[in-house]
């Protein structure tokens, strides 16, 4: 389709706000709308109960049987150690899509709510809830405003909209009340006159009664209507009910709302990459592309100028862009005539729309004009890791706590890209540039051109194109070729080591004739590994030992023998393990 800009041939740009791609990997993967650990009581570690809730969470999340019909709820154990978990899924969504989104609620509320007793979680598409209470067929109304809710713009005219939604989710609560089967679950789109539609969602489990799901649908209109009356859309989350509408101006059958909608998102509809990929080289035979005006992108940049440059790689430069509306997006715009940039591009386009996790950056959209390549992302305003880490006087802000929650920010990325996601994903340009930060310093991994999708039983690959950063480059991929999850392990402990330290790799070896990780193992052998410590953390964290047992998690990250290393779920493990011998006990 071709852009409204006379002046220039035919320009493609689309936006991958929410996208269901090959391998049906769709927005369920994407962060929460909410959760709720519900309460402060905790579990022992290794106990009856954690065993049982653990196999719950396995059960609900791998049983398409008991799936089938979008919603159940089930038990494990017995007496005080006894767990119960309910399931609940968008009633118009197909089972692998609902699977899928479960996958990914088991895992997260362990991390979410480590050691609760109870906790619920809410996605899109699903919603999870486990407890050590007997809850089945009890309707408790515990609405909440998921933080979705502040993204959303005024109306311009908020007494005629606010009848409109509120009318139509009566019906569908109406409609929900007389609705004969199982499913408690109604959507429906009304007209705005002059102004698009809304599309209204109710829904209710399963298990309770018609008429405590209308009282509790009720309820949350109520406080809707108090949060969200003249706003262009509005959630309210429950564990027995979920309420929302949303203006559309897009003629397809669904809304994703897993993210707030930026400027960029709500010019264009949501697009979809068809789930049969067709085999070809061209972008644009993939995609669904709507019209939008090319131009806006070179505006917000102010046509790529220098002083809105963040930053240049080896396949091309990032600019930050300004919408008209002040939101802040960051573009990457590839070299223009280099082959390697347009398969980078490609492969960018297609893998990380596939990819929505919090240590994640987010894809916003992607363009083609002629030989021009441009990524959109959402802006970090901290910029990268080695902005900070590398930096004399930024470094100084990066305290114990910040650094700590950095390293656990990548491992928990990476863990998701090697086992989260529906396909292994091999990063293999893992460096300290590639970590994004948000304005809360949580990281995020970025720059997916080099990444490769694993089949389920692959383990490693081989490559006569050897691309990344020596430094963070694994020996058997530098030397050989050959590239695997643990190859991005030792990356990882590249950069761990170098956010303990506070000095690059490859700098250490211009000034010192040896790398970084030489002269940690030859401290190691001295005794002296504390050496090793960037001194301005000796204030912000007490602790020598956990020092260690990051410098050590770090060491076996970069051992010569892949089989050596650790996978990340280990090394999640380990950074949250008190055992003061890891060398030991890995080696």
């Amino acid at each position: 389709m071709k852009i409204n800009d006379s002046n220039t041939p035919t320009t493609l740009l689309l936006l991958l706000p929410c996208l269901i791609l090959s391998y049906n990997i769709s927005c369920t993967t994407a962060n929460p709308l909410l959760f709720d650990c519900m309460n402060q009581n905790e579990y022992l570690p290794n106990s009856a109960f954690e065993s049982n809730l653990k196999l719950l969470l396995s059960t609900i999340s791998s049983n398409t049987t008991l799936l089938s019909k979008g919603f159940y709820n089930y038990s494990v154990g017995t007496g005080t150690n006894q767990v119960f978990g309910l399931a609940l899924c968008r009633a118009n969504f197909i089972l692998e899509d609902c699977q899928t989104c479960l996958e990914i609620a088991s895992r997260e509320i362990l991390y979410l709510c480590p050691k609760k007793q109870k906790g619920i979680i809410w996605y899109d598409y699903c919603q999870l809830h486990y407890s050590y209470q007997r809850f089945f067929s009890q309707m408790v109304y515990a609405g909440k405003l998921p933080p979705w809710n502040v993204h959303q713009r005024n109306v311009s005219n908020p007494v005629q909209f606010s009848k409109i939604w509120k009318d139509l989710l009566h019906k569908l609560i109406s409609q929900v009340a007389s609705n004969s089967s199982e499913l408690k679950f109604a959507t429906e789109v009304a007209t705005i006159p002059g102004n698009g539609k809304v599309r209204g969602r109710v829904e209710c489990a399963s298990d309770i009664y018609s008429e405590d799901c209308v009282h509790c649908l009720e309820f949350s209109l109520k406080d809707l209507y108090g949060c969200c009356s003249s706003r262009q859309g509005g959630m309210v989350l429950g564990s027995s009910c979920n309420l929302m509408f949303q203006i559309s101006t897009i003629n397809d059958e669904e809304i994703s709302h897993n993210s707030p909608p930026t400027n960029i998102e709500s010019q264009t509809s949501t697009l979809m990459l068809h789930r049969n990929m067709p085999q070809g080289d061209r972008v644009d035979d993939l995609l669904e592309l709507p019209s939008i005006n090319f131009e806006a992108v070179k505006v917000a940049t102010r046509s790529f100028s220098n002083s809105n440059k963040l930053g240049q790689g080896g396949f091309g430069t990032v600019y930050k862009g300004m919408l008209p509306d002040g939101k802040e997006i960051a573009v990457k715009r590839l070299s223009r005539r280099s082959q390697q940039g347009l398969e980078e591009f490609k492969n960018e386009v297609i893998l990380i729309a596939k990819l929505q996790h919090r240590n994640l950056v987010r894809l916003l959209g992607s363009g083609i004009k002629g030989e021009e390549k441009l990524l959109i992302y959402e802006f970090m305003p901290n910029i990268s890791l080695d902005a900070f880490i590398f930096d004399p006087l930024k470094r100084s802000q990066l305290d114990w706590r910040t650094r700590h929650n950095i390293i656990d920010g990548i491992a928990r990325g990476l863990l998701y890209l090697h086992e989260g996601s529906r396909v292994k994903i091999i990063h293999r340009d893992l460096k300290t540039s590639n970590i994004l930060l948000d304005n809360e310093m949580t990281a995020k991994i970025s720059d997916f051109g080099m990444a490769r999708i694993f089949c389920e039983e692959q383990n490693t690959t081989n490559t006569k194109r050897i691309v990344g950063t020596y430094g963070y480059m694994s020996p058997e991929y530098a030397m050989e070729g050959i590239f695997s999850a643990k190859s991005d392990v030792f990356s990882f402990g590249v950069i761990l080591l170098e956010i303990i330290s506070g000095k690059r790799n490859n700098s250490y070896l211009e000034k010192n004739g040896q790398t970084l990780l030489t002269y940690l193992w030859r401290l190691r052998e001295e005794g002296k590994e504390l050496d090793f410590v960037d001194p301005l953390l000796s204030s912000s964290c007490p602790r020598t030992e956990v020092l260690l047992r990051y410098i050590h998690i770090g060491l076996l990250c970069v051992q010569r023998d892949p089989a050596d290393r650790p996978t990340v779920s280990e090394v999640i493990v380990m950074l949250d393990t008190d055992s003061r011998d890891l060398m030991q006990e890995h080696g």
